[in-house]
């Protein structure tokens, strides 16, 4: 069951810890490459708190974003700022969304998310804290997949292999970690299995590793179409 109130004290905490660690930087840093492709350290934060406004606009019922090149537009409007200004803006942005989760709400109404994706309102808060966790790791400054909370990646794990459940693109698939299984892909037998330990896996359904660390039995390892 989703307990979004649990799921905003991790984003709370998972914030916490993204704006402790950034706070080492300085600005020439922080106009370094980040680990995403194209992107410096500040797109990345730039993008963390953009992303809790939109957020916020999902849960109030407003679209998430004006357009896609308005959200592109306004990380690269962003991203060049000094590393203050940075901070200030992920900090007040993250008590923006912390303060609309806590209004009293229906929480399990249905809203709309980013291309006509829907989903519970009682599950905005998980998605804001991957946000939170994975473009932390992104920064490439010391905070990696191993160092996520272990219920966090058991979490995106599931969600991740729920999203790719169904696609006609994967084939049948079985993924474990050596304690837990989950199934995804088109329907049918899984023809291949995946394992490997929980940060590995992760990282591979989420783009974040390439699946090198990963062993597949059964054939190759599945190509993960783009999140």
């Amino acid at each position: 069951m989703i307990d979004h109130v649990r799921d905003l004290a991790s984003v709370r905490d998972a914030t916490d810890r993204l704006l402790s660690a950034a706070a080492k930087l300085n600005n020439d840093s922080t106009a370094e490459p980040s680990r995403l492709p194209g992107w410096s350290r500040g797109h990345v934060l730039a993008h963390v708190a953009r992303n809790a406004d939109a957020l916020v606009n999902v849960l109030a019922g407003r679209p998430m974003y004006e357009s896609a090149e308005a959200r592109d537009a306004d990380i690269e409007r962003d991203a060049p700022r000094p590393l203050d200004a940075q901070l200030e803006d992920v900090r007040e942005s993250g008590a923006r969304f912390l303060a609309e989760g806590e209004r009293p709400a229906d929480w399990s109404r249905t809203v709309e998310l980013r291309n006509g994706v829907t989903d519970s309102a009682a599950r905005v808060p998980f998605r804001r804290w991957v946000e939170v966790e994975l473009h932390h790791v992104d920064l490439g400054i010391g905070y990696d997949l191993e160092d996520l909370p272990a219920a966090f990646v058991q979490r995106e794990i599931a969600f991740l292999t729920a999203r790719f459940s169904g696609n006609p693109d994967v084939p049948p698939t079985r993924i474990t970690d050596g304690t837990h299984a989950w199934d995804t892909g088109r329907e049918g037998t899984p023809e291949v299995t995946v394992s490997g330990s929980a940060p590995d896996v992760v990282g591979w359904l989420a783009g974040r590793r390439d699946g090198t660390a990963l062993t597949a039995e059964g054939g190759l390892l599945p190509a993960l179409p783009p999140l």
